[in-house]
């Protein structure tokens, strides 16, 4: 009995340990030609002072990654990263545009007014890390067009996520 009960507990184990895999890769991109080929069309093409230009990738609002890729002149890609990224989320700071913000984080999942604080308030997914929450989203709070604050909110499972 127990003979025929170890490959069961490898198989398994084999399988748990491929839950833990991310499923999504991003492969890196050499050059502009290799990225539109893979990718397609970008939702934004942003034009930067030093002559490059990046391209951007969300996902929102059903996504939790905005990919943006910088491209020289010669259509190589210098630069590569997710704007939803914890690290770039802290590049959000009180007194910035939302000019400034779209640019920074990329298009957002939704906006909200609320009348009686006055403020504005978008929303983008972010990738949940908590077992029990069905989504994260990362909040930006405008009050007379600038950043107020920045908060974060969990959907959990059980909760209607139109309700919020």
């Amino acid at each position: 009995m127990r003979a025929r009960l170890l490959p069961v507990v490898v198989i398994v184990a084999v399988l748990l340990g491929a839950c833990t895999t991310p499923l999504i890769h991003t492969p890196v991109f050499e050059t502009e030609a290799q990225l539109l080929a893979a990718r397609g069309s970008p939702t934004r093409v942003w034009e930067n002072p030093d002559g490059t230009r990046t391209l951007e990738y969300a996902t929102q609002p059903y996504g939790w990654t905005c990919w943006m890729y910088t491209v020289d002149a010669e259509g190589r890609i210098v630069e590569q990263y997710d704007a939803l990224a914890p690290e770039n989320l802290e590049r959000v700071k009180p007194g910035m545009t939302k000019a400034e913000v779209s640019r920074i984080l990329g298009t957002h999942r939704r906006e909200r007014y609320f009348r009686l604080s006055g403020e504005e308030v978008w929303d983008w997914n972010i990738k949940t890390e908590w077992r029990g929450v069905l989504f994260t989203l990362f909040n930006v709070h405008f009050r007379n067009g600038v950043v107020e604050r920045t908060s974060v909110s969990y959907v959990y499972g059980w909760l209607d996520p139109d309700a919020m």
